[in-house]
């Protein structure tokens, strides 16, 4: 007698979506920044970029140990989402490429700098370093070296916000490598069932330490990553601040209204190696000096500023402003004493079993 054969999973009738015509955030708008708004972007980016040049010549002096991962070219990117945010409720929380986070929050560079040169005055006491600065007072959880772990950390951010009630969006950025990353996944799978007021921020700047996305990842299309799971996403030029700024502003729509998370990649472009160890040989100086001449974030809020009418002086002055302070910093930091041994037994949170 002839068996019937059995049908094969592909053969199978497919489900129909249990959720038709989902509802979906809306098309973001470029930002419309006053001349106030975009010179404090302005402001906020060259900080950022002067601090990290700095940071970069103390660490070829051996001011700086360790990996120290500089932030140059990604400006815009930390500027536009961070000042949407609100600073009383929300949290933030990001891998090792930290300090230009710390500055878009409106930390003291002094403290950041003392922190890259492990002194006491530093944000954590000098135990933290580049990789893994940390502010409870300012709600901004590292700076965390373990790719990709910050995002099941921020995950639980999120659920503390949602379950405290507080209002509290997390921002948790991570970049193009880390989007790999098992846990990234089951982290969004939770954000999404729990309905938790999360932002999965990808800052895709084309290289995940030396490969490119192409090379990486089947799906190079990473705001994409969270469909599987239901989460929506958005694709936004993370070299425009106003892009990133009211890219930010619909994310912010859609969490804050109980939606749950929703993904956003950010297409931006280092123009320093992946680390300060790392000669970068995986790409051409012309293709970096071309991302310069057309893509630079500070240059292109600077030719704005002067349609606004904002003269190339008062720009100067801006920049001038910022280099003294980015001195005083580095000053500090190489004038403060060095932590004292007995903090080697501070902070540490130790088990009983």
């Amino acid at each position: 007698m002839a068996r019937t054969p059995a049908k094969s999973p592909a053969a199978a009738k497919p489900k129909a979506d249990p959720i038709p015509n989902r509802e979906r955030p809306g098309e973001p708008d470029r930002y419309k920044a006053s001349k106030e708004e975009l010179l404090e972007f302005y402001r906020q980016m060259t900080l950022i970029r002067r601090f990290e040049e700095r940071a970069g010549q103390l660490y070829g002096l051996g001011l700086i140990g360790g990996f120290c991962h500089l932030y140059i070219g990604q400006e815009a990117v930390a500027v536009g989402l961070q000042s949407a945010l609100n600073n009383d409720t929300d949290s933030v929380i990001t891998g090792y490429r930290d300090h230009g986070h710390m500055l878009a929050y409106g930390i003291d560079p002094k403290l950041i700098m003392a922190e890259l040169t492990g002194r006491q005055a530093g944000i954590s006491k000098g135990k933290g370093g580049s990789m893994h600065m940390f502010s409870v007072e300012h709600k901004f959880y590292g700076g965390h070296g373990i790719v990709g772990a910050q995002v099941s950390l921020g995950t639980g951010l999120a659920f503390k916000h949602k379950y405290a009630n507080d209002g509290g969006v997390c921002l948790a950025y991570f970049g193009d490598g880390a989007a790999n990353q098992g846990q990234v996944y089951e982290s969004m799978n939770m954000a999404e069932l729990w309905k938790l007021p999360i932002i999965f921020v990808i800052e895709n700047n084309g290289y995940a330490m030396g490969t490119a996305v192409g090379r990486s990842s089947s799906e190079d299309q990473l705001y994409r990553r969270g469909e599987s799971f239901r989460v929506p996403g958005m694709q936004v030029d993370g070299m425009d601040v106003l892009a990133v700024r009211g890219a930010i502003e619909e994310a912010l729509k859609w969490v804050r209204a109980g939606k749950g998370p929703i993904v956003m990649e950010l297409k931006t472009y280092r123009y320093r190696g992946h680390s300060m160890s790392d000669p970068a040989k995986y790409r051409t100086r012309e293709e970096v000096q071309a991302m310069k001449d057309s893509s630079d974030c500070i240059d292109h809020a600077k030719r704005e500023l002067e349609a606004m009418g904002v003269s190339e002086g008062d720009l100067k002055k801006i920049d001038k402003d910022i280099r003294q302070i980015v001195a005083e910093a580095a000053d500090f930091a190489e004038q403060s004493p060095e932590p004292n041994p007995e903090e080697l037994y501070t902070d540490v949170l130790v088990g009983t079993y």
